[in-house]
Formats: structure tokens, C-alpha cells, sequence
């Protein structure tokens, strides 16, 4: 299948694409009428450190689009190696994310999630429409690191960060 406006093969593009390793983070808000809301992102960015910004993509498919579009805040969670559970349950659609999941209330309510490598709450600066996505820029409010190791997606599954090494024999005369 290609798309309409480039010619380019989707089956080719999403390939390339899953050749890029990235970590895994899974994005809260809450909605206007209290109701939480996330999903599980692997296009997060820092943005600018001066005002510090971040930056996350949403697909406009996705169930939570309309409370990202109307939402004041965000938290956006960077999950440990041992977390591929959450980024799956953020990951399916049509399902109570937080069902049975413990939560506290970060800034304007933001559900914040707990055992997570860092997060970042923020106030939702802007939406930029690009494409099939919408690009959310998020205004540093807190945040905050913990201990462990990331949870990195490729080649469309999880996997834990290995350290690589690389050790150069001396040149001998």
C-alpha cells in the first residue's frame, strides 16, 4: 500500500521506521470533565531549555485524541525496562487505562504514574497539526528522575537498554 500524496510504500516506510530505536513513554492528562486519559508514545523530544519545552506526537486516530486537544496539562512518563505492560496497556484502545491501576494527581490533576525512569509534567503550550498526527508542546512545570534503566522499542517489540562495547586493540608497530 502507498500513500496517496507521496507514492511512497507504507510497508517500506514503517520498516525503516521500526529500524530506529527509541524509548517508551507513556503520556496522561485529564479531560474537562475529570475523566483521565494516555496513551503510549515512542516520538517524545526535548524541545527548548529556555522556556524549557517538550514535545510528544498523538496519533488523531487515537480514542484519547479529543482530551488532548482540549487539555491544560500533560505528564509525559518515561518507563523503566520492566514496564512493556504499561506501555501495551496505554498501547490498546478502547480499554480503561487505569483500571486498577494506582495513580496520584500531579499539577491540574494529571494522573502521575509511579515506578516510571522519570516524568514531566506540563502545561500543553500548543497543538500542531502534522499529517495523521498532532504534535503536543508541553511547557516544563516539574520535573522529576528516578533509578533504572529504560525501556526501548525496536523492530516493533520492547527491549531493555545493553550497554555496547567497544574495545580497540592499541596499533602495534
Amino acid at each position: 500500500m502507498t500513500t496517496a500524496s507521496t507514492g511512497v510504500d507504507r510497508t517500506v516506510l514503517r520498516d525503516m521506521l521500526s529500524r530506529w530505536p527509541s524509548g517508551v513513554a507513556v503520556v496522561t492528562t485529564v479531560d474537562r470533565a475529570g475523566a483521565r486519559r494516555g496513551f503510549t508514545a515512542t516520538a517524545f523530544s526535548s524541545l527548548s531549555m529556555d522556556p524549557p519545552m517538550v514535545l510528544v506526537c498523538l496519533d488523531r486516530a487515537a480514542d484519547c485524541h479529543p482530551a488532548f486537544a482540549s487539555a491544560e496539562v500533560m505528564a509525559v512518563h518515561l518507563l523503566n525496562e520492566d514496564q512493556a505492560h504499561l506501555a501495551q496497556r496505554f498501547a490498546t484502545k478502547n480499554i480503561d487505562k487505569y483500571d486498577g491501576l494506582p495513580a496520584s494527581e500531579g499539577l491540574g490533576g494529571v494522573p502521575l504514574l509511579d515506578g516510571v525512569l522519570a516524568r514531566v509534567e506540563c502545561a500543553l503550550e500548543r497543538r500542531i497539526d502534522a499529517g495523521d498526527h498532532v504534535i503536543l508542546i508541553g511547557l516544563v512545570r516539574r520535573c522529576e528522575v528516578f533509578a533504572g534503566a529504560p525501556l526501548v522499542y525496536f523492530a516493533r517489540a520492547f527491549h531493555g537498554l545493553r550497554t555496547a562495547t567497544h574495545h580497540r586493540e592499541a596499533d602495534t608497530p
